[in-house]
């Protein structure tokens, strides 16, 4: 099959799959499997290859983000049920003084969605939001914006979240390059987005607590747990996958150190440490039963399950253009191209984003067509971090009424559908942009 064919047959499996996502509503995970199938057999490989393909791409890319999925899945419940979400709010609130709560719950929101679901972290601390607004008199979007976009920032830049996860397991790159530039990009993408932002737009949109809304704080049925003992955990399994990356730099291979912290620095060994002291600390130390425990660990996989196999189908969807030929007639096509590779990945993601709203989406299917460019250039190291970063930073950018972030944050802070596409909406599009400058900039001097 000529080249042009190949690229024609790529084409119409993209815009299939959006079709089947935004018009059938068809689940992204049957979905991707669908293209898949259909791209390689339109692709002339022999349906035997097809389903082999299948069954590489899905257990190469399960083989890693499963693993780490489910872990982070249990670590965060941990965390949530613990009422570990609510010390650090307090705690920094406390500090800062209400005076410069944004930033507290700034800071909160990005530390609480490093281990717990973006929406799952709103929700748990959206009550403080709105005692701060009922004391102030201030708008809702004063308070909600900052912790909204620190939860956000995290949520798409910061392991071990699925998106990141997910999109580095899919292009190669190393978490610990992941963490370093996620947060490098995330400050200053939430200062801009959160607190700055939520300055101006509270200005000019007053909302306040919908009447339909229980302002009702979450009660726990035990002490809330110490910051230090909730920082620890946080830092615990992050600590050590960045100490892995920087002794792959500073020491020599066979360095008994460097064997030692490559070991305990990989992200199955830092999570299973950090899940199981979570479980130990969070849970038997404090009262919990051992059948508690484990009721927590279990009910926080359903969540995560939806994720895996939607990530999984991405690595699908990946192996089938690579075995197909496809991914190296697309590859050689956007080498030649003009724009830089991390600008390309930024637009490829901001496109599918656009279209059919679910970030996890757009990042899987942005990763897997950059894949093979990748592969391409031989582009390996830390700018593979950046890239990372910056199809997160793409598929973040145009949230609109087709994700479902955007309706939830309609309903609880009652804002009508224009008012949440001037708060919401912009707020997400300047995390994306900031995080993509961000990223851009560096990566003109790391190759």
């Amino acid at each position: 099959m000529s080249d042009q064919m190949l690229i024609l047959v790529a084409l119409a499996g993209i815009f299939l799959l959006l079709f089947l996502v935004i018009r059938t509503k068809l689940h992204a995970f049957v979905a991707l499997l669908l293209v898949s199938l259909i791209v390689g057999i339109a692709a002339g490989m022999p349906l035997q290859e097809v389903v082999a393909s299948i069954q590489s791409g899905m257990g190469g890319t399960l083989g890693f983000v499963a693993v780490v999925v489910g872990l982070g899945a249990m670590f965060g419940r941990m965390l949530e049920v613990s009422g570990g979400a609510e010390r650090l709010a307090q705690t920094l609130i406390n500090k800062f003084g209400e005076d410069k709560a944004q930033w507290s719950l700034g800071i909160t929101g990005f530390l609480v969605a490093i281990p717990v679901f973006f929406d799952v972290g709103f929700i748990i601390l959206v009550p403080i939001v709105y005692g701060l607004a009922r004391k102030t008199g201030k708008s809702l979007l004063y308070y909600g914006i900052p912790l909204l976009a620190g939860l956000a920032v995290t949520h798409s830049f910061i392991p071990p979240t699925p998106g990141p996860i997910a999109v580095a397991d899919l292009i190669g790159a190393d978490l610990g390059w992941v963490i370093l530039f996620g947060t490098i990009a995330g400050v200053p993408s939430m200062i801009i987005a959160g607190p700055l932002f939520a300055k101006w737009i509270s200005k000019r949109i007053h909302a306040v607590v919908p009447d339909y809304m229980q302002a009702e704080e979450m009660e726990y049925d035990k002490e809330l747990p110490s910051f230090a003992l909730i920082a620890s955990l946080i830092s615990i399994p992050l600590v050590l996958i960045l100490l892995n990356t920087l002794s792959g730099v500073v020491l020599d291979e066979g360095n008994i150190i460097r064997s030692i912290l490559t070991f305990l620095g990989h992200p199955f060994v830092a999570l299973t440490i950090a899940t199981l002291l979570t479980f130990v600390l969070l849970g038997t130390k404090r009262g919990y039963s051992r059948q508690e425990v484990q009721d927590i660990a279990t009910k926080a996989l359903e969540p995560a399950g939806i994720i895996i196999l939607v990530t999984g189908a991405g690595g699908v969807f990946k192996q089938v253009l690579i075995d197909s030929g496809v991914g190296e007639v697309l590859g050689n096509m956007m080498a030649g191209s003009s724009l830089p590779p991390i600008a390309l990945a930024f637009l490829i993601a901001m496109v599918v984003r656009v279209a059919q709203g679910s970030a996890t989406v757009s990042m899987v299917t942005a990763a897997g067509l950059m894949s093979p460019l990748i592969d391409t250039l031989g582009m390996q190291g830390p700018v593979l971090g950046l890239m990372v970063i910056a199809i997160a930073s793409g598929a973040t950018v145009f949230s609109h009424v087709n994700d479902s972030g955007f309706w939830l944050v309609n309903r609880y802070f009652g804002l009508d559908v224009k008012d949440t596409l001037k708060s919401w909406t912009v707020m997400e599009t300047l995390i994306g942009f900031v995080g993509f400058a961000v990223v851009f900039i560096l990566g003109i001097f790391i190759s």
